[in-house]
């Protein structure tokens, strides 16, 4: 067996308990500069909760 494939298999037998668990701080960029979603107010997180993701496909120009 590979060392990769030990490796994933250890992975995945590690479980935590809720209490356990840290919360992840999720950054985003406003105007230019990053800031962490928890330092906005309520209006911008719900905001933040509604934008929707997109990937342009590229012209083809060379």
């Amino acid at each position: 067996m590979t060392e990769m494939k030990k490796d994933t298999q250890d992975f995945a037998k590690i479980e935590l308990k809720d209490e356990e668990r840290q919360p992840c701080e999720i950054w985003t960029r406003v105007m230019g500069y990053h800031r962490p979603v928890s330092s906005f107010n309520i209006g911008k997180q719900g905001e933040f909760g509604q934008r929707r993701y997109f990937e342009e496909n590229s012209c083809g120009c060379n």
